[in-house]
């Protein structure tokens, strides 16, 4: 059974800060940040296209960028779940219209 590609790349932003900030590796985080983003962007190309997968792939990593200046308003934790969850709402309106 496949992981939908929406919780695979919230995952992906929730699970890289969170390994990041637990060993205190930045770089371990980054590579489950990439493993993740590299699952969903495969997964969304299979099921919505090219198109679709460019464009998510971007906003993922629009997402991590911009996790960065709003947890210095909201907090770091709050930051990333709102970013991954934007994602995930992205990721299954378009898989959704596939």
């Amino acid at each position: 059974m496949k992981v939908p590609t929406s919780v695979v790349a919230a995952a992906g932003l929730v699970g890289g800060y969170g390994v990041a900030r637990w060993t205190k590796k930045r770089p371990l985080g980054g590579v489950v940040l990439a493993a993740a983003g590299a699952v969903a962007a495969r997964q969304w190309k299979e099921s919505a296209g090219n198109g679709a997968a460019a464009a998510l792939s971007g906003a993922y990593v629009a997402a991590f960028a911009g996790s960065h200046p709003l947890a210095k308003k909201v907090g770091a934790w709050p930051s990333v779940f709102g970013v991954a969850g934007a994602v995930a709402l992205a990721s299954w309106a378009v898989e959704r219209r596939a």
